[in-house]
């Protein structure tokens, strides 16, 4: 089998070789859990006097998570639509034929523990459906081969009582997601082929809104300009426990591709995000106000966050974001909203490009950063980088308190944050790290260990930073430098290829 490498270091005694399966994802290890950083060698030299106490590393996700199975099926569906370009007849595209049948298994298969597949069959590949719900303990499973693609008809996603979808309005919120999860234990998943192709889940925010001559992305892009798009999410979950996403391709969301907010367990394994890096607000994976997550083995290129940990509602715990590779995306990002509280984030085994597949470059190009003001601020501690490879980012590491002109009473609070094992190659011109705190009261508390940057210009305010085998010295106002003791090397890259849907 073909497989891809990622990162190496030497910690000591110890070698970390990561290896990325092209085609089939390699199983996860639990996490360790250390209590602190680890013991310094016997031998080694002590820490100089007033220096920083070691920091607490994060251990991420509390579950133990192995790669997902697919389930036995409790019905098979089978397609009855051909399309090469993404098209379907107007009768079609009008009212999706596919919807009625599909709820309809899931509906029957709820609470089953079984897959409802969608299937290929002889030239058909296409399902197409409006918005679909997922209900408790079910999966929803497209076969290799097969394509679901979600209508583009805006009527299909109305909310009542909400501004108009497919409109640019003076609020957002008047979309239903395409795929809304309405119970636990439920999974989205696809089957893959000797090839290593996946099934596949379309947004279509490329294409046409139906009557319009007007694409999903093309209502994000006019927002900016002012009001709020409305757009479907492509997979929404709120409140649901034990979300599985595992091995589906995930294309031209038209909004957020995998939004997760106040559930305990999500668990994405083996998922192709693939959305270019100039669609607006097409975020890859958002856990919001959660817990226990892990994101493993997987690629992501949209035009937003390729990671957005976030507390719209609640606070962020316990996450793991492992051997991924992202493309073109903002970056693996926590925030902007804070207020709640996010803490025990582990971010290991990593690589993040800064241009997409087709050449684009990110709109808002970052490798790590944590983001918020002081209008959705809060305390952030207890996040550790680990093997963290960057090529064409132009912000390899930021740490930004200030990153919108919000004025508020939620103040922005970064410590216990950890770099260790970070390399950037290739950065973007002028690039440069952000590494700030709030005020004096609240400055960064931050470790860079390991650390090798080709270009090391940072801004730099209110931190207090320990370093060891770092090849810059961070400066700024009320910002103090430590020599700390250390161990181990900075990671050697590789960058993999964005794999072929």
């Amino acid at each position: 089998m073909s497989r891809i490498s990622g990162c190496v270091r030497i910690s000591g005694a110890l070698t970390l070789a990561i290896a990325i399966s092209a085609l089939v994802p390699a199983a996860l290890a639990s996490p360790a859990s250390p209590a602190g950083a680890p013991a310094p060698p016997a031998g080694a030299p002590a820490p100089p006097a007033g220096a920083p106490a070691a920091p607490t590393l994060a251990t991420g996700d509390s579950r133990s998570v192995s790669q997902p199975t697919i389930p036995s099926a409790c019905a098979t569906l089978t397609a009855q639509l051909q399309t090469s370009n993404e098209q379907f007849s107007s009768a079609n595209e009008t009212t999706p034929p596919d919807t009625s049948r599909i709820q309809s298994a899931l509906n029957s298969c709820g609470g089953s523990g079984k897959a409802v597949l969608l299937a290929p069959s002889g030239s058909n590949n296409a399902f197409l459906s409006g918005p679909l719900s997922l209900p408790a303990s079910v999966d929803l499973v497209v076969e290799a081969g097969a394509t679901l693609y979600a209508s583009r008809n805006p009527a299909s996603y109305q909310v009542s009582g909400q501004a108009t979808c497919g409109t640019v309005a003076s609020s957002d919120g008047g979309c239903k997601p395409f795929i809304t999860v309405t119970g636990s234990s439920a999974g989205i998943m696809g089957t893959q082929s000797g090839s290593g192709s996946q099934g596949e889940i379309n947004g279509r925010g490329d294409q046409d809104i139906l009557g319009t001559s007007t694409t999903w992305w093309a209502l994000s892009t006019a927002a900016k300009s002012g009001g709020k798009q409305n757009n479907p999410r492509l997979i929404e979950s709120k409140g649901e426990n034990n979300l599985t996403v595992y091995d589906i391709d995930l294309v031209n969301a038209p909004l957020f591709h995998v939004y997760f907010e106040a559930g305990n367990g999500l668990t994405v394994w083996g998922v192709r995000i693939k959305t270019p890096a100039t669609a607006r607000n097409t975020d890859g994976i958002d856990p919001d106000s959660a817990t226990n997550v892990t994101v493993s083995n997987s690629y992501i290129q949209d035009g937003d966050d390729g990671i957005a940990i976030k507390t719209n509602s609640g606070a962020a715990s316990n996450m793991t974001i492992e051997n991924s590779h992202f493309y073109g995306t903002h970056g693996i990002s926590i925030g902007s909203e804070t207020q709640h509280g996010i803490t025990n984030i582990l971010v290991q085994n990593d690589t993040v490009s800064g241009t997409d597949t087709s050449g684009n470059v990110s709109g808002d190009n970052n490798g790590v950063r944590i983001k918020t003001d002081s209008s959705v601020g809060g305390k952030v501690s207890d996040v550790t980088y680990e093997n963290i490879c960057d090529t064409g980012v132009k912000h390899n590491l930021e740490f930004n308190p200030f990153y919108s002109s919000g004025n508020g009473s939620t103040t922005p609070d970064f410590t216990g944050i950890v770099v260790d094992g970070f390399k950037s190659v290739s950065s973007a011109s002028s690039a440069q790290s952000v590494l700030e705190g709030f005020n004096t009261s609240n400055p960064l508390g931050l470790t860079l260990e390991n650390v090798s940057l080709d270009q090391t210009g940072s801004t730099a305010e209110f931190a207090n930073i320990g370093v060891f085998n770092t090849n810059f010295t961070p400066s700024g106002t009320d910002v103090t430098v430590t020599s700390i003791s250390g161990s181990g090397s900075v990671p050697s890259c590789t960058f993999p290829a964005y794999p072929g849907l």
